[in-house]
């Protein structure tokens, strides 16, 4: 468990990584919204026409790159909630310590390295 300047440290760390993955999501939907865009003036048909695999497969990847840049910033909202709560650093699951050198690589991890591979 962390305190003191650690906590400004690791709120700083955690403003970073929302900043970051806030500027990727809207990246994200812009990409997207390009594709919708770019694809409503072509009438494509997925199944016949050639593009139309691609259209949707550019679709479903940004879709599921969005999907896991929320699941980020959902993370990183449970990871402030706990430093408010003084439980950053314990796991969410055994209630043990999160090693350092864990949450220096993941601040935003809610696991210590055993109950992640199990």
């Amino acid at each position: 468990m962390r305190s003191g300047d650690h906590d400004d440290e690791t709120r700083a760390r955690l403003a970073e990584l929302r900043r970051s993955a806030s500027r990727r999501a809207a990246n994200l939907v812009n990409g997207f919204d390009a594709i919708v865009d770019a694809a409503s003036d072509v009438a494509t048909d997925d199944e016949h026409d050639p593009e139309g695999h691609t259209i949707a497969w550019e679709r479903q990847q940004l879709a599921a790159l969005l999907a896991e840049t929320q699941q980020a910033l959902a993370d990183i909202d449970a990871a402030e909630q706990r430093l408010d709560d003084g439980r950053y650093g314990m796991c969410t699951i055994c209630s043990r310590p999160i090693s350092t050198d864990r949450l220096d690589a993941l601040p935003a991890v809610p696991t210590c390295i055993d109950c992640a591979g199990g």
